[in-house]
């Protein structure tokens, strides 16, 4: 029997699901986390052989005491594994510390996690890229605007999602961001005009896909944060064709093996200097699933369930888990104190054969999201876009 260590299971929600496959598989599910177990979701505590519980995950030698106690108790551990991009770089130390190899070790952790190593990698898979430089003062960032010009991007070279991600437009706009910054290191890109298109895929061994979809963010999720604005995303009724090939290429030039990946690459919506409108550049890898509700709106999308395949990736290293009809599932966040035009209650009434989720997002993902949401599935694109104009539509 394989033994699995999940780290922190209970976040998001939907990750019980992950655990409930696993154990449905014959999978030895070892959970390890800094939520009570008597709070846990029913679900995920009938899917956990053992809990261990942690005061704080931040707190690296309790969670290696945990794992090493699991180790004496069950013997060899075959994963480790949070799928959770906060947790990459425990998840490659504890893998490394136990000579756990079914996935990125500590040596692997730079070109996954820094914005600026993952460049090397993309291009090595065919990819086109950003020019960038890393911030180290005013005279280099301006030298590096003097080539690309306004607007630039700057964000932390190891952040996660958008968070501290700007957009500067002019002199005062960088002046006040050299005021304002931390002390992380940041990168400056040039300005991709683009709408962010992903490929997400479970991966086996071999680095080959045995289920693969995408998504499209018509909007910038930078902007999302940075301007509270409302979320908008959704996964594609069948990716594109250019982003397929260029997500198999970017698993190769990785090297990931045995996962779930979540691969996030602009398609251009002009010509500008890295390409011609419609060309795929690369933006930035994930190891680990789209966050939050997207694995149910895969679900919804391809009319299947991810959370058994890559529990299938995992026991058997294939899976046999169909896929039916095809639909384009949408997300829309809505931000809390817009007087939107429609309620709940009329977004309920008018899209009552579409809607699969209306739930409030977690705090923790809210800051991109928005704070209310909303799932529906159409068979057409333009059933979906009247969807999405009634759900945000302000007064």
């Amino acid at each position: 029997m394989k033994n699995f260590i999940f780290i922190s299971p209970n976040f998001p929600e939907n990750y019980k699901y992950f655990c409930r496959e696993l154990k449905n598989n014959g999978i030895n599910v070892l959970g390890i986390g800094d939520c009570p177990y008597d709070a846990l979701d029913g679900v995920l505590r009938a899917s956990l052989n053992e809990y261990y519980y942690v005061s704080s995950l931040e707190n690296y030698d309790e969670v290696y005491r945990a794992v090493a106690f699991f180790a004496f108790k069950y013997g060899e551990i075959d994963f480790i594994e949070s799928n959770n991009e906060y947790w990459i770089e425990r998840d490659a130390c504890l893998r490394t510390a136990f000579n756990v190899k079914t996935g990125f070790m500590k040596k692997d952790v730079k070109k996954i996690k820094f914005k600026s190593q993952m460049k090397k990698y993309f291009q090595k898979a065919g990819v086109k890229t950003a020019r960038y430089c890393l911030v180290k003062n005013y005279a280099g960032c301006r030298k590096f605007i003097d080539e690309t010009g306004y607007p630039v991007i700057v964000k932390p070279d190891n952040g996660v999602g958008a968070a501290d991600t700007r957009r500067i437009k002019n002199d005062k706009e960088l002046e006040e961001f050299f005021e304002t910054k931390s002390s992380v290191q940041y990168i400056m890109e040039e300005y991709i005009a683009g709408e962010v298109v992903t490929y997400d895929a479970v991966i086996d061994s071999k680095g080959n896909p045995l289920f693969e979809t995408g998504n499209v963010t018509p909007d910038s999720l930078m902007d999302v944060v940075n301007g509270g604005g409302n979320c908008v995303f959704y996964i594609l009724k069948q990716p594109f064709e250019e982003v397929l090939e260029k997500g198999r290429s970017t698993v190769k030039a990785f090297g990931a093996k045995s996962r779930f990946v979540h691969f996030e690459f602009f398609r251009l919506t002009r010509d500008q200097h890295i390409g011609k409108k419609g060309e795929i550049v690369a933006l930035e890898v994930n190891m680990r699933p789209s966050g939050g509700i997207s694995p149910d709106m895969m679900n919804y999308a391809n009319s299947t369930n991810v959370y058994k395949i890559w529990a299938d990736m995992i026991a058997y290293d294939s899976t046999l888990c169909p896929t039916g009809e095809k639909y384009y599932c949408a997300f829309a966040g809505r931000r809390d104190g817009k007087d939107f035009a429609y309620s709940e209650q009329d977004i309920l009434d008018r899209f009552s054969a579409n809607i699969k989720t209306v739930a409030r997002v977690p705090e923790a993902l809210s800051n991109t999201m928005g704070n209310t949401l909303y799932v529906a599935s159409f068979a057409t694109e333009k059933e979906m876009k009247q969807f999405y104009a009634e759900v945000l539509e302000v007064r």
